[in-house]
């Protein structure tokens, strides 16, 4: 008997994600992105300093939340299946994922910006609840 043949599965099993919960929620990249569109107004309409510092702080920890939330959406949610029904679904995430990062809502103190990542997340959240009824 060969040895590899003694390891390979003799059930080949799949899964819909890799953690059993199976618990994914766009809301959560929304709430930090709408944590960072507050971040922004507040920002603007203070002349403290140290608000101000510590206001660019948290923003960016926030940005870079919706970041993770986005992406644990795409890798871990989205099959196969999802990306050749909504052939979009990428470049909607590629987008999403710029809009909170360095060149985005991260790197901004501009509402308008955070704004537009909500709009993309809202797109996002849109077909993630039509795959969840299919």
């Amino acid at each position: 008997m060969r040895l590899s043949r003694l390891f390979t599965p003799r059930t080949v099993v799949s899964a819909h994600c890799d953690l059993p919960c199976g618990v994914y929620d766009p809301a959560q990249a929304r709430i930090e992105a709408e944590s960072v569109k507050a971040i922004a107004e507040k920002y603007q309409a203070s002349s403290d300093a140290e608000f101000r510092t510590r206001a660019l702080l948290i923003k960016e920890q926030r940005a870079e939340l919706v970041k993770h939330h986005l992406w644990v959406l795409w890798t871990d949610y989205f099959k196969p299946p999802h990306f050749e029904k909504y052939p979009e679904l990428h470049n909607l995430f590629n987008e999403a994922t710029k809009l909170a990062g360095a060149s985005g809502a991260k790197g901004s103190v501009d509402p308008a910006v955070a704004e537009k990542l909500l709009a993309k997340i809202d797109e996002i959240a849109k077909i993630f609840w039509e795959t969840k009824q299919a």
